[in-house]
């Protein structure tokens, strides 16, 4: 199997030269489960039609991504690390009506080169768990997907399958899942039971490098999601009883092993967590290169993707329908959204985003990169450009605010507001369910199907 080249935490970097490969953070995202039949096309339904509504999500990350956004005025650097501060953020997000907030994680400090740990003290360092920080936002939100990202080189795959069914349960079916490969060979000594390989300079210049270096934790990486899936399966949907007069609470007849062999691992199962809401929280990755397209097509439900103009986001759209077709999914009975990726600084006045970014650049000491396009203007101007690229087929877009909470509150109250007018976006939530907002059905469990 393979996997997904992503760029969590800070991907977005201050620097003198420019990188279309990834950002600090060292992490890969993954995502495998088991395909289906063949299909020929990235999307089925109304979602990837271009009159249908468009999705939005946000990538929430510390103070922002732009690693100088901790030094403005707005910013609230002392509160990185309190639940008020993200409940706040997630609480604007979900009166925006978005989709989804993703929410970065990793195995060691963000650091401004992708492979290596660094010694900078002007950037933001440290950050909070992702799945625990999700956990206490669910109930204080309603309709949102809260989608924390998680490591699957280092962790093991019941805990972190019982972890994402929990948040499901806990948000009454509003869980996401985006798992990483942690590409970073420092990362092991965290645990000492293992090593990983070490990204040479020119293999971190290039995502098919990175890919074909780290194809082994790819291999393994699908294999945690696969488990997880089949776990998350375990419990048939009527396997409890509760029935206190007859003093049955469990049908074991319902309640499966999984029985999972990995390459490097293996799990008995079930899980101790019941099916959920979902019946499978929503796997999201992130993807730069062939093997990650891959990946996402073998087992996500979405795949974020990082195109840099409207030709680019077509070319990728036709790779991932290759994808598709090559790793035989059949996307009638299992649709794979595609989101584009874009860093965002927005301002209601015409060149202020522009002067904001050279300002925070300035600061910096670097001008800003990152493996996503970076687009600086008006709300009106990135809904022309969200509506362009939507033609090709996206069905939605994650985006990155710059700097928090700025450019969040411009795309909850500057271009949602925008795209409404237009009608390309909802004015209302219709489900209270992640799957149900990007028009996914509640799956059957596999062990059911198999009687």
């Amino acid at each position: 199997m393979t996997g997904t080249i992503g760029a969590p935490t800070g991907t977005t970097g201050a620097t003198t030269g420019t990188s279309a490969t990834s950002g600090p953070s060292g992490t890969v995202d993954v995502s495998g489960a088991t395909p289906g039949p063949s299909a020929g096309s990235v999307t089925a339904g109304a979602a990837g039609s271009p009159s249908s509504p468009l999705h939005l999500a946000v990538a929430l990350d510390g103070a922002g991504w732009h690693p100088a956004a901790w030094r403005e005025t707005e910013a609230r650097p002392g509160e990185l690390l309190d639940a008020p501060y993200w409940a706040g953020l997630v609480a604007e997000a979900e009166r925006g009506l978005l989709d989804f907030v993703t929410f970065e994680d990793a195995l060691g400090l963000q650091s401004a080169a992708f492979h290596l740990p660094d010694d900078r003290t002007d950037q933001v360092r440290g950050s909070i768990d992702a799945v625990l920080l999700a956990a206490h936002l669910a109930p204080l939100t309603t309709r949102i997907g809260l989608v924390p990202t998680t490591n699957v080189t280092h962790t093991e795959p019941f805990h972190l399958a019982i972890g994402i069914a929990t948040l499901d349960h806990v948000s009454r079916g509003r869980a996401g899942w985006r798992p990483q490969v942690s590409s970073r060979a420092a990362d092991a000594a965290h645990f000492g039971r293992r090593t990983t390989p070490l990204l040479t300079e020119e293999d971190v210049t290039e995502p098919e490098l990175i890919s074909r270096r780290l194809h082994t934790l790819f291999t393994e990486g699908a294999e945690v999601v696969e488990t997880a899936r089949r776990l998350w399966d375990s419990w048939e949907d009527d396997a409890e009883i509760r029935d206190a007069a007859t003093g049955r609470f469990l049908d074991r007849d319902k309640v499966h092993p999984v029985d999972f062999e990995g390459s490097t691992f293996s799990v008995k199962g079930p899980s101790i967590t019941p099916r959920t809401p979902q019946g499978q929280p929503l796997v999201v990755s992130l993807a730069h290169a062939t093997t990650p397209y891959e990946f996402a097509a073998l087992g996500s439900d979405v795949v974020a993707v990082t195109p840099h103009d409207r030709a680019g986001a077509a070319a990728i759209l036709a790779r991932i329908s290759e994808a598709v077709e090559r790793t035989g999914r059949d996307v009638e009975d299992r649709p794979l959204r595609v989101f584009a990726d874009l860093v965002v600084l927005l301002d209601g006045e015409p060149g202020a985003a522009a002067r904001r970014t050279s300002r925070l650049d300035a600061a910096a000491g670097g001008r800003l990169a990152s493996d996503a396009r970076i687009f600086a203007g008006t709300p009106a101007e990135l809904a022309d450009l969200l509506l362009d690229w939507r033609s090709t087929g996206l069905d939605g877009f994650r985006l990155r605010p710059a700097a928090l909470p700025h450019d969040l509150e411009a795309i909850t109250r500057g271009l949602v507001p925008e795209l409404q007018r237009r009608g390309a976006f909802r004015t209302e939530y219709t489900s209270t369910t992640l799957r149900g907002h990007l028009g996914l059905t509640r799956p059957t469990s596999r062990y059911a199907k198999a009687g």
